[in-house]
């Protein structure tokens, strides 16, 4: 497997059509030395098997079950030989030439933990997609957000954002992560099992003292809600659970109490706005995702890193919906930490 520099991971269950979509885009990567590898949750839909067939430069690696994103990614990076891995979803398209500046970013800097792409809606090229857009943060509540997505208004990319400075967070939708950086943070959080356990990784891979960017020269188009659709109440309900697990790992004691004083009013009010839009399934995932992350707290261990405190300290909760700030770039700059 010599020459290899760059393992692409993606994990799939039952997305025969996905896989249709947007693999060919993918095994046409203009790189020289990577690998793709195909991760089968155990599915039922033939996908596997079609990708076998039609692609044999892809590695297929099978799973005895659906293992979720979290623990399917970190089972199948022990497969992977290149000294970059790159998490990709199954429903992403990617432009013939999307690899190389992020590969040539990490190359130009050794500090660089992980890093994305920008992130483009599949059916409208010019405009930034939910999952991650142009690179993410969080206020001072633990609320993601990124440039290029506030809440559910997504901007057209016209080079706003393509700044080089650091990001909190890079989205799993496609995510690059060195590989030393990889097995240090060791991978993913499985008791996520799916949703904000990339925001976690990349919490940890700060706090151990690496960079994060958005690599704008690159882009790529997401479908998005392959896995779980928008509105799905199972998909707030591990949005929910998981982003207050997150939070009681990577933050001391002292704001995690402060945390928790304020996030069950704002989250209550959010249960009781899904309640008002005729969405009850939507406020009961809520209910139920305190009541799980409180029980699976003993399962979440603190990695004993330097606290890293999250980058935007105000709420832009209040500044979304109180104060009208649509986007990124609305945002006070003056409080904004830049580090």
């Amino acid at each position: 497997m010599n020459g290899i520099q760059v393992s692409i991971v993606i994990v799939s269950w039952n997305a025969l059509e996905l896989l249709k979509r947007c693999l060919p885009s993918v095994v046409a990567t203009e790189f020289k030395g990577f690998e793709v590898i195909l991760a089968d949750n155990a599915s039922s839909d033939g996908s596997a098997e079609w990708v076998r067939e039609a692609f044999p430069s892809v590695r297929v690696v099978r799973h005895p079950d659906n293992w979720g994103f979290a623990k399917g990614n970190n089972e199948a990076v022990k497969h992977a030989h290149g000294d970059l891995i790159v998490l990709l979803n199954n429903d992403v398209e990617v432009p013939a030439g999307w690899l190389q500046p992020i590969a040539d970013r990490f190359e130009e800097a050794p500090g660089l933990g992980a890093a994305q792409p920008k992130l483009h809606q599949f059916d409208a090229r010019d405009t930034f997609e939910y999952s991650g857009a142009a690179g993410g943060f969080m206020d001072r509540w633990g609320y993601p957000f990124a440039r290029g997505r506030m809440f559910d208004s997504l901007e057209k990319d016209r080079g706003q954002y393509d700044e080089a400075r650091p990001i909190f967070w890079a989205s799993g939708t496609c995510l690059a992560v060195r590989r030393e950086v990889w097995e240090q943070a060791a991978g993913l959080e499985e008791a996520f099992f799916m949703h904000m356990e990339e925001i976690d990784l990349c919490w940890r891979i700060r706090r151990a003292g690496w960079s994060i960017e958005c690599v704008a020269e690159s882009e790529v188009y997401h479908i998005g809600g392959g896995s779980l659709p928008a509105g799905n109440p199972r998909k707030t309900y591990l949005n929910f659970r998981n982003n207050l697990l997150m939070l009681y790992r990577n933050q001391p004691t002292s704001q995690w109490l402060l945390t928790l004083m304020v996030r069950p009013i704002l989250d209550a009010a959010a249960a009781m706005r899904a309640l008002l839009t005729g969405q009850p399934a939507e406020a009961w995932a809520i209910i139920r995702a305190y009541a799980a992350a409180h029980r699976m707290k003993s399962l979440i261990e603190d990695p004993d890193l330097p606290y890293v405190s999250l980058p935007y300290p105000r709420s832009v909760v209040l500044d979304y919906f109180v104060r009208g700030r649509k986007h990124f770039s609305d945002l006070p700059g003056d409080v904004f930490t830049k580090d």
